[in-house]
């Protein structure tokens, strides 16, 4: 999952620093991009427990309870990712997906050159971008909050051992 990741991380950067300067790159980074995600949504299916949509994937009724709770400063620990987190993989997901299929669409003879399609295309980038952001916020937030490094815990795998009330 941490692969999956950092690899996610690595070629939006790449695809977002490349998108009017250097077209081969750009092109490639999107294609690695939309390549990993269809592989996270495999694994989102058959990966281990932690990985799975069944285990972090909440209701919206689930998902605003959560949120509201965070605005009170009484959200609750979980050990995988949290309800408003699990919100944010599907968005990031939906996004970036949606980012390498406007891109891929540009590269067929029917929207070759059509600036409507291009136009989207920068659209969807630019809103991938704001979740990003949010996803950053909400990173530093939780980390803030549970006195976690959720970074250092994405690089190593490692985070700090349940304690009562934690939900796994």
């Amino acid at each position: 999952m941490r692969l999956f990741h950092w690899g996610l991380v690595l070629s939006f950067a790449l695809a977002w620093l490349s998108a009017n300067s250097w077209e081969a790159l750009h092109i490639s980074a999107g294609y690695a991009a939309g390549g990993i995600i269809l592989v996270r949504f495999a694994w989102g299916w058959v990966g281990p427990p932690y990985a799975r949509f069944t285990q972090f994937v909440r209701s919206p009724k689930a998902t605003l309870g959560y949120l509201s709770a965070i605005l009170h400063g009484s959200e609750v620990r979980y050990i995988g990712h949290n309800p408003a987190g699990g919100a944010m993989v599907v968005a990031l997901i939906a996004a970036v997906g949606a980012t390498a299929f406007t891109g891929w669409l540009l590269t067929t003879d029917a929207l070759w050159g059509v600036s409507w399609a291009q136009h989207l295309h920068g659209l969807v980038a630019d809103g991938l971008l704001a979740l990003v952001g949010l996803h950053v916020a909400g990173v530093a937030l939780a980390s803030f909050r549970h006195r976690e490094n959720l970074v250092a815990a994405m690089l190593t795998g490692i985070k700090r051992s349940p304690e009562p009330g934690d939900i796994g």
